[in-house]
C-alpha cells in the first residue's frame, strides 16, 4: 500500500491518497502535518526530512532475521571477498557524475566499491551535451540563478536547496577544472558561458557539445588510478538490503547479477549511495541510454525510501527526428538524439513543417521558454496539423560558429544527409529527465538510515516542477559533494559483522528453467515492455487527463499481472532474478509512481499538465509524497527479492 501525501506548511490537515493495487483509491486524513513550502521560511524541505518522516509509519512486514538491530562487533573493511560476497566501506550505485564525483572523496576514508549496470561510461551524464549551469560571470548573481530555477519549476522548489546548489555550485565547477576536466574558453581567454532557455544570463559550462562526456572522462580517468575504489562493471543492482530497528528502516548494501557471467554478488557496505539514473525507459522515445529503467527509484521505494513528485516527468522538446532526416538510419536507436537546449539559446528558431514560426505564439520568450512550455508548444502544434515532428533552424548563423559550437550534433546529423549549417533539424518531443525520486534532505540524506542519493535518482527539491535547463549535471556535483561527510561519520559509527550476509535469501539465476522457458519468458518480456510503453506514451504522456491516467493505471495493473502469471506459469520463482525481467519488474514499479503521483495533483503545474484542472492552484503548491506501506495483496515487481517468501 503507498500513501500519496502533498505536504505543506503549517500545521494543516492534508488529504492523503491511498493506493493499493491499481484502481482502488480513498481519501483520509492525517492531521498535525508541519512542513515547508516552496518560497516559506518554516521548516525546510531539507532541514525537515528526518521529522517529517517520523509522521506517518506502516507497519511493512519485518524479516525475522531483522526484527531487531543488534550492536555487532567491529571490523576493518578493506575489499573483503567471501565466495560470492564482497565487504565494502562504501557501495555506490552508479558511476555517472554523481557516483563518482562521490567516490573519490569517501575513497580518501575507506574502501569503494563503484557498481555500475553496463561499462562505467554508459551513464546519463555521458549523454548530456548542453553544460553546466553556474554564476561565474561578473554580470550574474547567485539570486539571478535562484530566480530562474524557482520560476522554471512553477514556484515548487525548496527555496533552500536552490540557495545551495547555486551558491556551491562555481567552486564545483572549478573543482572539475582542477581534476583535468577541459571546457571551453572565449577569445579572451575566460571560460565561455553559454545561454540556455530560463536563463537570463549567459552561465552554461560546456564543452562544445559534449559537456557529459568530458566530465565522466576527467572522473573516470581519476577513480582508475585511485587504488581504493574497485569499479564493478556490468553488475545489475537487484535490490537493497534492508533491516529493521524498530520503526527505522536500515540499508547494509545490495545484491547484484553479473550480466555477463550471470553470477550473482552480494555486497555488504556501512554506507550506499544510490546515483543510478532516472527511468527514461518508461517511455518508448527518450533520450536516456539503454540502462535508465529506473532501477533505484524502485529499489529504494521497495525498501521503504520516500518519493517525490514522480508525475514531473521533462520531456526534452528537442530530440532528433529519425524520420524526417534524408537518409533514414538502417536501425532503431535505443535512445534518441538529443539536440541540445543550447542550439535554441544560440538563436535557433522553430517551424512548423509549413515553416511557420510558432514559438511566439504560445511564450513571449520564444524560443527561449523553459522546457516543459517548448515541449507542450511543439505537441499542440503536432496535433493541431497532423504532423509527426517540427523543424529548428540554426542554419542563419555563421558556419563557423555552428560547427565550433555544436560539433557532435552536425556530424550526427551528416551521415544521415543533413547538414546543418544549410537545413533546418527535424525535432521532436522525448522523454528526458525525471524531475522526482527518492526524497533527500540537504546532504543527500533519506529515512533510510545509511543510505545516500544524487543525481538524477534523487528528489532534492531543486527543480520543483520543472527542472530549468543546465541544472541537472550541477546538482548531481553538489549533492554528491554535501553527501560526503555525512557517509564518513555513518561509516566510521557503523559496525559490521562478517554473518550479516547471511541474514536475507540469495536471488536464485533461473539456469534450472531451461533454453526453451527462458527464450519464451524473454519473448514476453520484451513484448510486455513494449506495451507499457506505448500506454505511458499515449496516457500519460505531456498532455494528460483523469480519465486517461485511469485507463493507464487499469491497463498496466492488468499487463502486470499478466505478466507475471506467464513467469511463474513458466516455472520462474519469486527469488529468480535476470536483467530483463528484473528491468522489466522495475519499469512496472516507476510507471506506477508516474500515474500514481500525476492522479493526485489536482492542477496543472511545470511539467505535469491535465486538462481537467489547466490552471495552477496556490492551494496545491505542495510536493507530492509517497509514503511506503506493505500491502496485503502486491505484486512481484513491488517487494524486495529477499522477502517473497515470507509474503
Amino acid at each position: 500500500m503507498t500513501t500519496y501525501i502533498p505536504a505543506g506548511t503549517g500545521s494543516l490537515h492534508y488529504s492523503a491518497t491511498l493506493g493499493q493495487g491499481q484502481g482502488c483509491r480513498k481519501t483520509s486524513w492525517v492531521s498535525g502535518v508541519t512542513y515547508k513550502r516552496s518560497i516559506q521560511k518554516e521548516l525546510s524541505w531539507s532541514r525537515g526530512v528526518s521529522k517529517f518522516l517520523q509522521i506517518q509509519r506502516c507497519n511493512f512486514s519485518q524479516s525475522t532475521f531483522s526484527e531487531h538491530w543488534k550492536p555487532l562487533r567491529t571490523v576493518t573493511l578493506s575489499c573483503l571477498k567471501d565466495g560470492s560476497t564482497r565487504y565494502f566501506d562504501f557501495a555506490v550505485i552508479g558511476s555517472g557524475v554523481a557516483g563518482l564525483r562521490y567516490a573519490l572523496e569517501v575513497a580518501k576514508h575507506g574502501s569503494v566499491a563503484v557498481i555500475t549496470k553496463a561499462e562505467p561510461h554508459e551513464s546519463n551524464t555521458n549523454y548530456a551535451q548542453g553544460g553546466v549551469s553556474a554564476v561565474l560571470c561578473p554580470s550574474d548573481s547567485v539570486e539571478s540563478h535562484m530566480h530562474d530555477t524557482i520560476v522554471a519549476g512553477a514556484y515548487l522548489c525548496d527555496e533552500e536547496t536552490v540557495r545551495v546548489v547555486c551558491t556551491e555550485g562555481p567552486d564545483r565547477i572549478r573543482e572539475l577544472i582542477a581534476m583535468g576536466a577541459s571546457f571551453d574558453h572565449g577569445e579572451d581567454g575566460n571560460l565561455h558561458l553559454a545561454r540556455e532557455g530560463g536563463h537570463s544570463h549567459h552561465r552554461i559550462v560546456h564543452a562544445a557539445d559534449m559537456t557529459g562526456r568530458e566530465i565522466e572522462r576527467a572522473l573516470l580517468e581519476a577513480v582508475v588510478h585511485d587504488p581504493n575504489i574497485s569499479v564493478f562493471k556490468h553488475h545489475f543492482a537487484i535490490d537493497l538490503l534492508t533491516s529493521q530497528d524498530g520503526s527505522d528502516t536500515i540499508c547494509l548494501g545490495l545484491d547484484t547479477l553479473n550480466t555477463e557471467t550471470l553470477e550473482v554478488t552480494r555486497f555488504i557496505s556501512k554506507v550506499t549511495l544510490l546515483a543510478s539514473g532516472g527511468a527514461g525507459h518508461i517511455y518508448p522515445t527518450t533520450t536516456n541510454p539503454l540502462v535508465a529503467t529506473g532501477d533505484g527509484m524502485a529499489m529504494a521505494h521497495r525498501a521503504q525510501a520516500v518519493i517525490s513528485n514522480m508525475e514531473f516527468v521533462q520531456f526534452h522538446p528537442t530530440a532528433l527526428a529519425d524520420e524526417g532526416l534524408p537518409i533514414k538510419p538502417a536501425d532503431t536507436r535505443d535512445n534518441a538524439f538529443l539536440i541540445t537546449e543550447a542550439v535554441r539559446g544560440d538563436g535557433g528558431i522553430l517551424y512548423n513543417l509549413g515553416m511557420e514560426r510558432f514559438m511566439p505564439l504560445y511564450d513571449e520568450r520564444a524560443e527561449l521558454a523553459p522546457r516543459d512550455v517548448v515541449a507542450r508548444s511543439i505537441d499542440d502544434q503536432l496535433k493541431k496539423r497532423n504532423e509527426k515532428y517540427v523543424l529548428l533552424d540554426i542554419s542563419h548563423k555563421p558556419r563557423e560558429k555552428i560547427l565550433s559550437h555544436f560539433p557532435n550534433i552536425a556530424a550526427e546529423c551528416l551521415q544521415y544527409g543533413l547538414d546543418i549549417t544549410r537545413q533546418p533539424i527535424p525535432v521532436v518531443p522525448a522523454a528526458h529527465y525525471m524531475c522526482g525520486g527518492v526524497r533527500a534532505g540537504l546532504q543527500g540524506e533519506t529515512n533510510v538510515q545509511g543510505l545516500y542519493v544524487a543525481g538524477e535518482v534523487a528528489c532534492t527539491g531543486l527543480h520543483g516542477a520543472n527542472r530549468l535547463a543546465s541544472n541537472s549535471l550541477l546538482e548531481a556535483l553538489v549533492f554528491a559533494r554535501r553527501a560526503v561527510q555525512p557517509s564518513i561519520d555513518h561509516m566510521e559509527s557503523s559496525k559490521h559483522d562478517l554473518s550479516t550476509s547471511n541474514w536475507w535469501g540469495r536471488p536464485v539465476v533461473p539456469l534450472s528453467l531451461g533454453n526453451d522457458a527462458m527464450e519464451k519468458i524473454l519473448t514476453m518480456t520484451r513484448k510486455v515492455r513494449k506495451e507499457l510503453q506505448s500506454i505511458m506514451w499515449d496516457y500519460v504522456g505531456i498532455v494528460r487527463s483523469t480519465t486517461r491516467l485511469e485507463f493507464a493505471e487499469q491497463k498496466i495493473g492488468e499487463l502486470e499481472a499478466k505478466w507475471e502469471e506467464y513467469l511463474f506459469q513458466q516455472g520462474w520463482e519469486p527469488t529468480m532474478v535476470g536483467l530483463e525481467a528484473c528491468e522489466m519488474r522495475n519499469l512496472f514499479c516507476c510507471a506506477e509512481l508516474v500515474i500514481s503521483s500525476a492522479l493526485a495533483r489536482h492542477e496543472s503545474r511545470g511539467l505535469h499538465y491535465t486538462v481537467d484542472f489547466p490552471h495552477l492552484e496556490e492551494s496545491k503548491r505542495l510536493p507530492t509524497i509517497i509514503f511506503p506501506c506493505s500491502s496485503v495483496k502486491s505484486t512481484w515487481s513491488s517487494r524486495q527479492l529477499h522477502k517473497q517468501l515470507m509474503c
